[in-house]
């Protein structure tokens, strides 16, 4: 999408611009993946038609950041060159809202696909949101979460996000929920090869995303820490790809 005009964003996720700018909130996306031989799946789910933003779209798991997700505790925090990732770019990112973003993609995957990313072991949760994991005694884990992108709305837009892309092995979870999330969030949810989800009725930031995801995972199968991400976002009136 480098060297993309505005005109040419607008057209490609066909969204409905804002009558003024609005700071983007910050969001955490989860893409789960799944060896399958010698390739890979991914979890996708499609939003329901009744939902403004992104009605009918085949999407990761993920949502808004809750600043409070930060002091949530966990089993493993994130590797060191992860969180710098996370930090690092446009904008003001302290670790505490580093560590939310993550946490935020974790509950949210709960919520809305009924995976919960973590270690078995005893969990004390105060809010209702991480209930769940008490109650299957989950502990969240951060360490084997991989930065994949990060990708910020252009201005204009009637919702804006800054959101981080994270990647976590499907043997990262200690439990899959078999009545799926709590939330009606996302319907049929499904485990796609990395060819079929490109093909998918999916945004076009998706589509791109998946693209990263693949070359890198050709790369290095592993998805090793520390290995350099790509940054949308919008300068002036070019979409550009800077690398974190």
């Amino acid at each position: 999408m480098e060297g993309l005009s505005k005109a040419e964003v607008d057209r490609l996720e066909a969204k409905a611009l804002g009558p003024g700018p609005l700071r983007p909130r910050d969001a955490g996306t989860l893409i789960l993946i799944d060896r399958q031989g010698s390739g890979f799946r991914v979890l996708m789910g499609r939003r329901h038609m009744r939902h403004a933003f992104m009605p009918g779209k085949y999407v990761f798991p993920g949502g808004r950041t809750d600043p409070t997700d930060s002091r949530v505790p966990v089993a493993s925090a994130l590797h060191p060159e992860e969180e710098a990732k996370l930090i690092a770019g446009v904008g003001r990112t302290s670790h505490a809202r580093a560590r939310a973003i993550a946490l935020s993609a974790i509950r949210e995957t709960y919520e809305e696909a009924g995976i919960l990313i973590g270690e078995k072991g005893p969990f004390a949760a105060s809010r209702a949101e991480w209930q769940a994991f008490a109650e299957h005694e989950v502990r969240p884990a951060l360490s084997g979460l991989r930065m994949i992108a990060r990708a910020i709305t252009p201005p204009g837009r009637v919702r804006r996000y800054d959101t981080r892309f994270l990647a976590a092995w499907r043997g990262d979870a200690a439990a899959e929920l078999a009545g799926g999330g709590p939330t009606d969030e996302l319907e049929e949810l499904v485990w796609l090869p990395l060819a079929e989800a490109r093909q998918a009725d999916i945004p076009e930031i998706t589509r791109t995303v998946l693209g990263e995801l693949e070359m890198q995972l050709a790369d290095d199968p592993r998805l090793s820490p520390g290995r350099s991400v790509p940054c949308y976002r919008m300068v002036g009136k070019t979409f550009i790809r800077e690398l974190l």
